[in-house]
């Protein structure tokens, strides 16, 4: 016999969930008004061994890595809108489903919707698929359908999705231009170091003629790129590597992310960006009604540098003894001296002026006054969520200024250092031309 899952109201209006077995659909809605209810959904309760075989069936691709963050946002824009028009959920996801492109995504929420036949919640679905829905998108979902209001939160997970994607494009569209035009110029330089100066050296080497300092450089400089031409790609490759892997270690981690926030100009930048984005990701979880420790660690693993994640690590610990957030938070926002920072600064920036320059910014907080402030004026008030909207969207329009003011500088420090090059080897190959034809004269 059948088990039907159905959903009904009672004469106070109280909702009512729970499993009737029947013969037929018809007998389990007439058995239902017989206890008084009224019936609002009624449908073949499924088992879970049924969703697993169904699933089993159904022929899927197979798909690389996460979901991108803009497809997921315009994923979660589309839900919200669907979920205001009244659709029930399970439809709503259906439609998205045949909507997406074959990928994690479309595979993703093919598995949420079966899990949701086979009588899971949304949340508890997504839960299931890590890989698309990460904890803050499950527990924000998870809140909604706790107070009853899914279609919320949607929109402000929609909302909140959207300022990100849109920072992080403003930020990489002002890197694409410096980043294209140091390609190109490396392109250019090292084809001219590999086959234009090489033929000049052998007209001076034919003739015999005495090269100028600024002429043997060149030629030295030539002659190891046509020797060592892999090492071009391979030292920015193997850089890139070698900082990857030392990440993968706790205190290689700790001491990179401290240098990134602590180098010059740049530094500034991503530290204002991590603390909008968390920031906000904070204020979102608060006005969803996600309890504020779990919020603190949500925030803490969405955070992507070592030294926040310790911080909001610290002031987790402090709340749960019974601390404001505003206090803890000040009180750690100091990273202090770590030996792998002072290392990265001694390699980049010259030995001991590298860690006379790391000892005179260690000490710099990464949180300002003005975000402890607005917190605890926020804890004072009960409006933790507005204060923290207002500081990343302070922060969100400082990083825009920031990215632009430096896009401003490096045009014209680009424009001096390609002149310059350009400039040394035009010189250094015509003075030994201009003498070599005054001598032949």
């Amino acid at each position: 016999m059948p088990t039907y899952q159905f959903e009904a109201m009672d004469s106070t209006g109280q909702e009512i969930k729970d499993v009737i077995e029947a013969p037929t659909e018809a007998e389990a809605q007439a058995t239902i008004r017989q206890m008084g209810y009224f019936v609002t959904k009624i449908a073949v309760k499924k088992v879970k061994k049924a969703a697993t075989e169904k699933k089993a069936k159904k022929k899927k691709g197979f798909a690389f890595g996460g979901v991108k963050s803009k497809d997921l946002s315009t994923f979660t824009r589309q839900l919200s809108i669907l979920q205001d028009a009244g659709l029930p959920i399970l439809r709503s996801l259906r439609i998205l489903e045949n909507m997406t492109k074959a990928g994690r995504l479309k595979y993703s929420l093919g598995d949420v919707c079966d899990e949701i036949e086979g009588g899971a919640t949304l949340s508890e679905a997504m839960s299931k698929s890590p890989k698309a829905f990460d904890r803050l998108y499950v527990n924000m979902i998870k809140a909604g359908e706790a107070g009853g209001a899914l279609e919320t939160i949607l929109r402000r997970l929609a909302e909140f999705q959207e300022r990100a994607q849109s920072l992080k494009r403003k930020v990489k569209g002002a890197m694409i231009y410096p980043i294209v035009v140091i390609m190109v110029a490396v392109g250019i330089l090292s084809f001219i170091m590999y086959k234009i100066v090489p033929q000049f050296q052998k007209i001076f080497d034919d003739f015999g003629t005495e090269l100028p300092t600024m002429t043997v450089v060149l030629i030295a400089i030539s002659e190891g790129v046509v020797h060592f031409w892999y090492a071009i790609p391979a030292i920015p490759i193997g850089f890139w590597l070698f900082i990857k892997m030392l990440r993968k270690f706790k205190h290689g981690r700790i001491g990179w992310d401290l240098f990134v926030l602590k180098a010059p100009i740049m530094g500034q930048i991503v530290e204002k960006n991590i603390m909008a984005r968390t920031t906000r990701t904070l204020g979102t979880l608060v006005s969803s009604g996600v309890p504020i420790l779990e919020a603190l660690n949500i925030t803490r693993e969405t955070a992507g540098n070592a030294v926040f994640e310790n911080l909001y690590g610290k002031v987790s610990e402090s709340i749960r003894e019974g601390e404001s957030i505003a206090k803890p938070l000040k009180d750690n926002s100091k990273p202090g001296f770590h030996p792998m920072a002072a290392f990265f600064w001694m390699f980049f920036f010259g030995g001991p002026i590298g860690l006379l320059m790391y000892i005179t910014r260690m000490n710099a907080r990464v949180v300002d006054d003005l975000v402890v402030n607005m917190v605890d004026v926020g804890e004072e008030t009960g409006e933790l969520d507005t204060m923290l909207y207002k500081v990343a969207d302070t922060y969100d329009e400082e990083v825009s200024v920031l990215t632009e003011s430096l896009m401003s500088l490096m045009e014209p420090l680009l424009i001096i250092f390609l002149g310059g090059a350009v400039g040394f080897i035009v010189i250094a190959l015509f003075m030994p031309l201009v003498k070599l034809i005054s001598s032949l004269t």
